[in-house]
């Protein structure tokens, strides 16, 4: 008798685990913890409201390679954006497999997201579970960030693209509203915006802007607004003019914020390329080519694995390998050698990363793994992330 042997294909391995992905955020309702959720601790109230101190209890928390939350009283809670990226890979694998169920887990989380829309606006937009606080200063939980609203309003348009229901449309178009009123950085070279709702647009950092132009112009495919094209044009413009010689770009213009990693990086791209797809607009065409080589030769080391910084390794980051399977996986079908770098980052962070259990793991320094299961920065992004890989083989 002969014996069928059957052959397990990358494909089989990266559907097989972004389905232990799937299980995992699942069985926990979507909650889970997050790198930067350290002032939500039973220890907050120690800092008595200094900056200094807030940022020492939250990147203490952060940074330790073991997880330190449930001795300090941090909670697993809900995510905007944990929720935003699931509903983004359901929708992936509802068009790639036709299994209908997707389209109801998808239709459940953008539902929970249109119930929790940040209360400080009446617009759409939404925020973190906790306070935050950083050398840009603090902002408290449910501030809308411009960055996460963006990338939930992607799901809400991907959303309309694929089942065709108004109702996410709206909401999208609620976001373009919110995201017309934000705070302006004007310059001769272009517009930046605020990085949060109720900031002053002093701000010269791309990736939330950019996000937030590629949003703009895609919805103005399908709600036609020369206000949309316009305001996105010009924040592309400024972008652009500050793109560095070798083809990256720093994180911001300021000097504080002059560094290069692999997933801002990331979103810069996506942005870029989602608005020339939009628009046709092709006048940035050579910026995003650059970019891309950039990216594609500076972040990744030969096996795969995803550097942080362009110029170094450590921390090798959930986030960075999430954002980079997902953004090489989005040039695929004009870039060969992008699906092949996406491929070898997966199957890196598959065989590396990926406990039993299912979850990514937060992290690998020299000598050691921060295992923490983080909800957002490594399984919902991972899920979409894989997602989209697994429709381009």
């Amino acid at each position: 008798m002969m014996i069928r042997r059957i052959e397990y294909t990358q494909k089989d391995k990266i559907f097989e685990s972004l389905l232990k992905v799937e299980k995992w955020v699942e069985s926990r309702d979507y909650k889970g913890y997050e790198p930067f959720d350290g002032l939500s601790s039973a220890l907050r109230p120690l800092t008595f409201g200094n900056l200094f101190l807030d940022r020492i209890l939250m990147q203490t928390i952060r940074q330790s390679p073991v997880n330190l939350r449930p001795l300090l009283g941090v909670k697993p809670l809900d995510s905007t954006i944990g929720r935003g990226y699931m509903a983004w890979g359901y929708l992936l694998l509802l068009k790639t497999t036709g299994d209908e169920s997707y389209a109801a887990k998808a239709a459940n989380c953008l539902q929970w997201l249109m119930e929790n829309k940040s209360p400080r606006f009446e617009e759409y937009s939404w925020g973190k579970h906790f306070d935050f606080a950083s050398r840009g200063g603090r902002y408290p939980k449910h501030e809308p960030i411009t960055v996460w609203t963006s990338l939930i309003a992607m799901a809400f348009l991907d959303a309309y693209e694929l089942l065709g229901e108004r109702k996410h449309l709206d909401v999208v178009a609620s976001v373009c509203r919110w995201i017309l009123r934000l705070g302006r950085n004007e310059m001769d070279a272009g517009i930046c915006l605020s990085y949060t709702g109720s900031g002053d647009g002093a701000s010269t950092i791309h990736n939330h802007s950019v996000l937030a132009a590629a949003v703009l112009a895609r919805t103005a495919k399908h709600i036609p607004s020369t206000e949309f094209l316009e305001l996105a044009k010009e924040i592309m413009r400024f972008t652009c003019s500050c793109q560095l010689p070798h083809g990256g770009w720093y994180y911001g213009e300021d000097p504080m914020f002059r560094w290069i990693d692999n997933f801002h990086t990331g979103y810069v791209l996506d942005s870029l390329k989602y608005y020339m797809e939009a628009t046709g607009d092709q006048e940035f065409e050579t910026n995003l080519l650059s970019g891309l080589e950039f990216y594609k030769k500076s972040f990744f080391e030969r096996s795969g694995r995803p550097k942080y910084y362009y110029d170094r390794v450590f921390p090798v980051d959930s986030q960075c390998a999430s954002q980079a399977i997902d953004t090489l996986a989005g040039f695929a079908d004009a870039d060969p050698s992008a699906l092949a770098l996406s491929l070898r980052v997966a199957d890196w962070m598959i065989d590396h990363m990926q406990d039993p259990e299912g979850y990514f793991y937060y992290r690998q320094y020299p000598l050691v793994k921060a295992k923490t299961p983080m909800l957002h920065w490594a399984q919902a992004t991972m899920y979409k992330a894989l997602a989209l890989l697994q429709s381009k083989l």
